[in-house]
């Protein structure tokens, strides 16, 4: 299998990747099971590009269900090493507003119960990875990049915050966020990082603002609803070809 030049993992309202061309089926089963979905493969601008829906491409995996593991251990086993990962997610912050593209360089964890790392079985070795920057620096730094050379606007920092979900989180609980440092709220950043990292993947997030998180918009009575989600996602994404362009055709950095 030749290498993948990127593999982009898809969230909430993004489940497939409409300019790939020449596209093939893959779903390889791995130690940790079978991964979301088929994981297509095909060429964007002349390069392999491989594209996952993280929930499945009918969105059938709630948050909390979704074998993380499986699915970044079979984009490897594909050839990928850079992980570019769109989440859907919530804005906390003045600057993360609905339509916002955002490439954050921390996150903190409030999930729980999933399984987090690939040491879990007994007898496998135990991992120590720093976490410090828990988005790879130089692939972060070259998506920022090809905004800018795609002209996308995007917000080049921020603070993600992994909620358990599947349900939208209380106007206290986002309050608390804030207090902690978020900006942004979303359900799927985590465990997937830490396990690209444990993984030796390089990874990087691009958030999508769907909405304002309870309570943070002008508006504190406001009401979400699926659709505005969908309207929102795909307004932000709409630079999104351009970007994917811009990173493939720049040299890759380690």
């Amino acid at each position: 299998m030749s290498d993948i030049a990127l593999a982009v993992i898809g969230g909430t309202g993004l489940y497939k990747l409409a300019d790939l061309q020449d596209v093939q089926a893959h779903q390889p089963d791995t130690r940790f099971g079978a991964p979301s979905g088929p994981i297509r493969v095909g060429t964007l601008d002349g390069h392999r590009v491989a594209f996952l829906a993280r929930h499945g491409e009918g969105h059938s995996l709630p948050p909390h269900k979704i074998n993380y593991r499986a699915n970044l251990a079979a984009l490897q086993a594909l050839g990928a090493t850079r992980v570019l990962a769109l989440n859907t997610v919530g804005g906390i912050t003045e600057r993360f507003g609905p339509r916002v593209l955002a490439c954050p360089d921390q996150l903190i964890d409030y999930t729980w119960g999933r399984v987090s790392t690939i040491c879990e079985e007994a007898g496998t070795e135990v991992l120590h990875v720093d976490f410090g920057e828990p988005y790879t620096r130089a692939l972060r730094r070259q998506v920022i990049a090809a905004a800018s050379n795609a002209d996308v606007d995007l917000v080049a920092d921020g603070c993600y915050g992994a909620t358990q979900g599947p349900r939208l989180e209380t106007r206290a609980e986002i309050a608390r966020m804030r207090r902690d440092g978020c900006d942004l709220v979303g359900m799927t950043g985590m465990p997937e990082a830490g396990l690209a990292r444990e993984m030796g993947l390089d990874y990087a997030c691009l958030a999508i603002v769907a909405n304002w998180a309870a309570g943070a918009g002008p508006d504190p009575d406001e009401v979400i609803t699926l659709q505005d989600v969908l309207d929102n996602v795909a307004a932000a994404s709409s630079g999104l070809p351009r970007l994917l362009s811009a990173l493939l055709v720049a040299p890759v950095e380690r």
